[in-house]
């Protein structure tokens, strides 16, 4: 999103609400039971998250909904919603419906692990994260995306559940803690870059949300699914100013 875009955003309450959980549930059962499923190969994680499957036989994704971004078949999906679980099963996907920050999966079972755009949704993030660490295999890639800076708060984030926007450098430490190196990133979101547009859609969807998702789902998204831009990779972290959201490749660190 261009610095401009900022003029008008507000900046988040210290505090999350008491009922950011209820409406992350409420949000999505509702948007999910209105959508279809995505194809992960319509995405532009796809050429990453294609060769990076070819070495990675035990997968999970992580709140995938119905974007899920990982091969469909034989893919472990955990998520909340269980409409989103439903569509997924149907498609050879292993679901279960869990939190985060509570997966029932054997310590490092998996090659390859996702979750984009969920630890700003969870409370406990530091549980999340170590949740997510504890079942990946030394050495596994962990795919990770989340939105930056506190600053850029805005709406948008209420209403769609988070409880928080991560500075850099609190970001790396708490992915630090648990032993998840960062080795490559990209600018990543599909969010509207024009403010007026996300002012009017939030005010939408607020005021009728069940129009609004109709509109999002059969009309927006396409419309952002074609206009997606090419990820960019460099190695390390990406200078951050200026970039609402980051996109993350990790690899969990080698016993020693």
């Amino acid at each position: 999103m261009p610095a401009e875009s900022h003029l008008h955003l507000r900046v988040k309450p210290s505090t999350a609400t008491a009922d950011t959980d209820q409406v992350n549930q409420v949000f999505y059962d509702r948007l999910w039971s209105s959508a279809r499923l995505v194809e992960p190969h319509q995405f532009n994680t796809w050429p990453i998250v294609q060769k990076l499957c070819a070495g990675a036989d035990h997968r999970l994704e992580l709140g995938p909904g119905l974007r899920p971004r990982l091969p469909l078949a034989g893919t472990s999906f955990a998520d909340i919603s269980e409409p989103a679980l439903e569509a997924l099963a149907g498609r050879g996907g292993v679901v279960t419906r869990a939190a985060i920050d509570a997966l029932p999966y054997d310590d490092g079972r998996f090659d390859l692990a996702c979750a984009l755009d969920i630890i700003e949704h969870v409370a406990n993030d530091r549980g999340a994260v170590a949740e997510l660490a504890r079942v990946s295999r030394p050495g596994a890639v962990i795919l990770l995306s989340t939105p930056l800076h506190p600053e850029y708060w805005t709406p948008f984030d209420e209403i769609v559940g988070h409880y928080r926007r991560y500075r850099p450098e609190q970001l790396l430490d708490l992915l630090d803690e648990h032993g998840i190196e960062v080795e490559r990133s990209a600018v990543f979101g599909m969010k509207p870059r024009s403010s007026w547009l996300l002012d009017f859609g939030m005010w939408f969807l607020k005021n009728h949300p069940r129009t609004a998702m109709r509109y999002y789902n059969r009309l927006f998204m396409p419309l952002a699914l074609k206009r997606q831009s090419e990820l960019k990779l460099v190695d390390g972290l990406i200078d951050t100013e200026g970039v609402d959201e980051v996109f993350l490749l990790c690899r969990k660190r080698q016993v020693t």
